[in-house]
């Protein structure tokens, strides 16, 4: 596997990180904590901006070799990876616009990848 493939794939698995540390968030802040201090200092919470610390440390691995044009559109994924996670884990629904804009942005990335 060439190296541009192999940063490709880190760039990809680093905006997926960065989704599921979303994910965490967004279900931690539904919840009630007893005080502001627990509701910045749960596993939820912490676990997930640890992900994001890896993310950003994935994503500069993954930009020693990926062009940095190809990063904003690599990292539009995160928008599909997002919503398909809020369907699942928080049960949000897919009305037709989101579902054009998705369409809109995966159609986006395969343009840009041809």
């Amino acid at each position: 596997m060439s190296k541009l493939a192999l940063s490709v794939l880190i760039m990809l698995f680093s905006v997926l990180v960065a989704s599921v540390s979303q994910i965490l968030l967004k279900i931690s802040a539904n919840r009630e904590h007893g005080s502001r201090l627990k509701e910045y200092l749960n596993p939820l919470v912490i676990t997930a901006y640890g992900l994001l610390f890896g993310s950003t440390l994935l994503t500069m691995t993954a930009l020693r070799h990926l062009p940095l044009s190809w990063s904003p559109v690599l990292e539009s994924a995160g928008y599909i990876f997002v919503a398909v996670f809020g369907y699942f884990f928080l049960k949000e629904k897919f009305n037709r616009r989101k579902l054009a804009g998705l369409a809109l942005i995966l159609v986006g990335i395969l343009i840009f990848a041809l």
